[in-house]
C-alpha cells in the first residue's frame, strides 16, 4: 500500500511536467498575430467615450458605421504604438479614414503625443479606463480593428502595423471591405 503512494506521488508531478511542456512547447508555434477575435463578423459594441480632445464631446458606436474604416488601439506608455505611427499618418494621407482610440492613458501625453507626431485620426476616442478595449477583447495596444460600412469588425490586427504588413496582406483586406 505505501509503494502505491509512494509511485502515485512520483507520478501525477510527471504526468503535469509533461502535460505543461506540451503546452509550452504548442506555444512556441503560435502566431501571436493572428490571436482569433470572437468578435470578427459582429457588430462593433455598444459604447460612449469622450473625445480626447474634448471632455465634454461624446461619442457613440454610430460613429463606426457608415464607410470602412480601420479603429487603432493606441497609448503613449506603448513602444509599438510609437514605431505604427508614423505608417498611420501615410495612411491616413493615402486617405484611409482610421479612428484612434487611447487605450489607458493619459489625456495630458496623448494630446501632446499627437500634436508632436502628427494626428492620423478623424476621431479620437479616449477610453481611459479600458472598457470598450475589454469589450473588444484588447490584449494590450497596439491592435488594429477592421470595420465596414455597416460598423461589422471583419478582421483584427494585433501588433504593428507596417508597410510590409500592409502590403503583404491587410491591404487586400481593407480594400476588399464595403
Amino acid at each position: 500500500m505505501k509503494n502505491n503512494r509512494r509511485v502515485l506521488t512520483l507520478f501525477i508531478p510527471f504526468v503535469l511536467f509533461v502535460i505543461g511542456c506540451f503546452f509550452l512547447f504548442k506555444g512556441l508555434y503560435v502566431d501571436p498575430q493572428k490571436l482569433e477575435s470572437v468578435l470578427v463578423g459582429k457588430k462593433v459594441p455598444e459604447f460612449t467615450l469622450q473625445s480626447l480632445y474634448d471632455p465634454n464631446k461624446q461619442f457613440d458606436a454610430d460613429i463606426l458605421k457608415g464607410q470602412k474604416m480601420l479603429l487603432n488601439v493606441w497609448a503613449t506608455w506603448c513602444p509599438t504604438c510609437y514605431a505604427e505611427h508614423q505608417f498611420l499618418n501615410k495612411l491616413s494621407k493615402q486617405g484611409i479614414y482610421i479612428v484612434g482610440m487611447n487605450y489607458k492613458d493619459s489625456r495630458v501625453k496623448a494630446i501632446r503625443w499627437l500634436k508632436d507626431l502628427n494626428d492620423p485620426y478623424k476621431i479620437s476616442l479616449f477610453d481611459k479606463d479600458g472598457m470598450l478595449g475589454l469589450d473588444l477583447g484588447v490584449y494590450g495596444a497596439p491592435e488594429t480593428f477592421f470595420i465596414d460600412s455597416k460598423g461589422i469588425i471583419q478582421y483584427r490586427h494585433v501588433g504593428n502595423l507596417n508597410d510590409a504588413i500592409w502590403r503583404s496582406k491587410l491591404s487586400k483586406i481593407f480594400n476588399e471591405m464595403e
